[in-house]
């Protein structure tokens, strides 16, 4: 019995836009995928500098941002590394 593999859209902001070089981008993942997965398969596709943003970065599903991996990830994900300001 085959999941069904749907695309899950990746937002990325600031320093994760920088490591991905998109803004955003689909990823081919099952409907179930936690963050930890969706974290494992950015990490595989954007090298150590993807990496090195996702060990400090949230994730944005829906209105909540999280840190916690074994959230489902949902259709939209935003990943959103710290921001400076002043």
């Amino acid at each position: 019995m085959d999941e069904t593999v749907t695309g899950i859209e990746v937002q990325y902001f600031a320093a994760a836009a920088d490591a991905a070089g998109v803004d955003k981008e689909i990823v081919a993942l099952p409907p179930s995928t936690d963050l930890r997965s969706l974290k494992a398969a950015l990490i595989d596709r954007h090298g150590a500098d993807m990496a090195r943003v996702l060990s400090v970065a949230g994730f944005l599903i829906g209105s909540d941002l999280t840190r916690d991996l074994a959230w489902i990830a949902g259709p939209v994900v935003g990943v959103l590394p710290p921001f400076a300001g002043g």
